[in-house]
Order: structure tokens, then C-alpha cells, then sequence
């Protein structure tokens, strides 16, 4: 057991050769965080005081994925890769209801598989328009009975009928992989978690302005805050074709600037700070019951300590648009199975998997850029107009 794993309040004791003693206090013990931004991903674990360690594990809410769908699921990689199920809910439930009420549940408004390759050092990114076509399985209703297959239905239904499990479910039926992790984000969490960050720098290569997410952008370096990087990865109406897949174009880039953001402040020099973050984030997640606690996200964050934005590769799965609906996607299914097949041999994905993918055609219109890790008190923020999401 390495030094920082020790039980809260134990003492490392130096055998005289060399080995450091650590000194028992309440006050102050390391708090590791680890913030991975993929969907919108970040994972922050810790070790502390106990009485922190304690209000931290509380924070956390977990779904048990594994009782829900039992043991006729893909078989688990054996090499040290793993595959997480990263979701953004549009639940207007709680403090959620100001961003309106919509129809019927919540629906999973952003879908991301992350693939962490062997040894956690790479990682690759498929994101999952929320209109794309697939076939949903049988799933259980939260509250009791099934829901019955259906051959074609919007892909973040799953989650509206069924909940996380149905979700996974569906991810593991399109793609023979086994889900190793879920996480789950809402709209508040996600927002009081960049401005505990204190906002994300992020630039824009054009104006983006859309009624209906309530974002104002100039074209040029803004350090948005909560609400603001709230509003860009919800808006699709001021951007691209309108569709979807220019929200994706978004949603990638902000992770991205959200993991720059994170290592580039600071936060194991500064304890308040440090602590005001893991708080936050531990309360904006939703988890697997394996991922649902401080110890067991530490662990994870660990594993991926070495991981940066260089080293994650994110593409949208290849559709086309739908012959049915035009305002609808379906997968390609030659380029979508080279994608799965990729990622269970746990190899890059090709280049030649999304050529011809109507994301591709979105992505070559490049709407973002890439966002520096200066203080937000520096960052300028030209033609940035406060976002109020009705």
C-alpha cells in the first residue's frame, strides 16, 4: 500500500532507511484530484480528513448496472483496457426545471464511449448523436416491468424508458462491448462544476448566437463560466447545419478545454480550492455502484493521471441521414463496425471510418479552437453576454 492510501488518520512509520514518516493531523493530508473530461468527463477522487472524506463519499449517487441487466452482456476486455459509458441527462427535475420542462422523461442529451487503451495512457472518444436510429433491446423499467424491443428508435430514448441501465444496455447491443463504468452528468452539476473551476477558456472561430440555449458568443478567447459552457454544449440551433452533430462538434472541443483547464490551475497547490472542486464534482456525478465511492474514484484517477487532451483521439459515430426522416441519423454499419472493432482490439480507429460520415462534413467547418489554461481573471472575453436558459 503506496503512502496516500493509507486509512484516514494512519502514520507512515520510517524504518530508518530512507522510507518518510508521515505526520497524523486533521487538518491537511494530500486530496488527489484527477479531472478527465470526455461527454463532458471529469473524475476527481480523494483522501482526506475523515470528516471530508466522509461528505464527499455522501455526495456521490450510484446505479447498480451490474444487478440491473445480470450476466448476458459482452465479455469484459482482458488486458487492462476498459470502455465507460459517459452521459449527459437533460432531466428538468429539481434544479433543473429552469431549463424548461420538456416532453416526457429525461433523455440522455449527450453520449460518449470512452476507450482508455491498455496501461490508460491513450484514449479514444465515439460520441453518440442523441437522434441517431438504433435498435433498443428489452429493458426494465425503473419502477418495475419491460419496455419491449424496438427495431428503430431515437438512441437516447433508452434512457428516457429505461434509465441508465437501459442505456448501457443499448451501447453494448450496438457495439459488442462491455460497458466497465457509467457516468452520469445533469445540467447543474455540470454547471456549478466550471465555476468551481473557475470557468473554462475556450475560443471561438465564429459568432455563435441561439435564442434557444440563451448563448451569446463573438467570435474570439472566452472564459465561460457555468451557465455560458452550459449553454455551448447544449446549443445546436446557432451552429453547422443545426443538427445534432454540430452540438458534438462542441461538446468535443469543450472536454478537451475543460481537461486543459484542469491541469493547467494548479489545484493541488491550493487546498480551498482543491477541496471546493472535489466537493463539486462529486456532487454533479451519477455512477456505476463499482465507481461509487472517494476510494474508488481516487483509484480511477489514478490510473489516468498521466492521460492529456493530446493523447484523446474523439470522433462522432458515422452516420448518414436517415431516409425515413432527414431529421434524423443511422449508422453507417461498414465504417460504425470498423469503429467497434477498433476499439475491442483496443487499436486507434481508422481514419477511414468516418470518411463520408455526415459528422465529418459537420466537423470540417470548424466552429471552436482550442482554449488556453490562463487564469479566467486575465482571460478577455470579447462580445460575452451573460446566458439566462429559461
Amino acid at each position: 500500500m503506496s503512502d496516500d492510501q493509507l486509512p484516514t488518520g494512519a502514520t507512515a512509520v520510517s524504518d530508518g532507511k530512507g522510507s518518510r514518516r508521515h505526520q497524523r493531523t486533521r487538518r491537511r493530508r494530500v486530496l488527489r484530484v484527477v479531472a478527465w473530461g470526455t461527454a463532458g468527463l471529469v473524475l476527481l477522487g480523494g483522501a482526506g480528513a475523515g470528516y471530508l472524506y466522509f461528505r464527499l463519499n455522501g455526495n456521490i449517487k450510484s446505479v447498480d448496472i451490474d444487478s440491473a441487466l445480470g450476466t448476458n452482456r459482452p465479455a469484459a476486455l482482458d488486458n487492462g483496457a476498459m470502455d465507460i459509458l459517459v452521459l449527459g441527462s437533460d432531466s428538468r427535475s429539481g434544479a433543473n426545471s429552469e431549463y424548461g420542462h420538456g416532453g416526457g422523461g429525461a433523455r440522455s442529451d449527450t453520449a460518449m464511449i470512452v476507450h482508455l487503451n491498455k496501461g490508460h495512457k491513450a484514449a479514444s472518444v465515439v460520441s453518440i448523436p442523441r437522434d441517431t436510429l438504433v435498435p433498443r433491446p428489452v429493458c426494465s423499467k425503473p419502477g418495475g416491468g419491460t419496455v419491449p424491443a424496438v427495431r428503430s428508435v431515437m438512441f437516447n430514448s433508452a434512457y428516457e424508458v429505461g434509465g441508465p441501465a437501459c442505456a448501457v444496455k443499448t451501447v453494448e447491443a450496438m457495439t459488442g462491448l462491455r460497458m466497465d463504468h457509467y457516468i452520469e452528468v445533469d445540467f447543474t452539476g455540470f454547471k456549478n462544476l466550471i465555476n468551481a473551476l473557475g470557468g473554462v477558456p475556450l475560443t471561438t472561430t465564429q459568432a455563435i448566437h441561439d435564442t434557444k440555449s440563451h448563448l451569446d458568443l463573438a467570435a474570439g478567447t472566452h472564459t465561460l463560466n457555468g451557465e455560458q459552457a452550459l449553454g455551448l454544449v447544449r446549443t445546436r440551433h446557432g451552429v453547422a447545419d443545426g443538427s445534432d452533430l454540430g452540438r458534438i462538434q462542441l461538446q468535443q472541443a469543450f472536454m478537451k478545454a475543460l481537461m486543459n483547464r484542469v491541469s493547467g490551475i494548479g489545484l493541488l497547490t491550493s487546498p480551498t480550492k482543491l477541496i471546493d472542486v472535489a466537493d463539486t464534482a462529486t456532487s454533479a456525478i451519477t455512477t456505476d455502484s463499482d465507481l461509487a465511492s472517494v476510494g474508488s474514484l481516487m483509484g480511477f484517477a489514478q490510473s489516468v493521471r498521466g492521460l492529456d487532451s493530446t493523447n484523446v483521439h474523439m470522433v462522432t459515430l458515422p452516420v448518414q441521414y436517415a431516409v425515413s426522416d432527414p431529421n434524423r441519423v443511422e449508422p453507417m454499419q461498414a465504417q460504425a463496425a470498423m469503429v467497434w472493432a477498433a476499439l475491442r482490439a483496443d487499436r486507434p480507429i481508422p481514419a477511414a471510418a468516418t470518411k463520408g460520415s455526415a459528422a465529418d462534413e459537420v466537423n470540417a467547418k470548424k466552429v471552436v479552437g482550442g482554449g488556453a489554461t490562463a487564469d479566467p481573471a486575465t482571460s478577455p472575453s470579447p462580445g460575452l453576454s451573460p446566458s439566462t436558459t429559461p
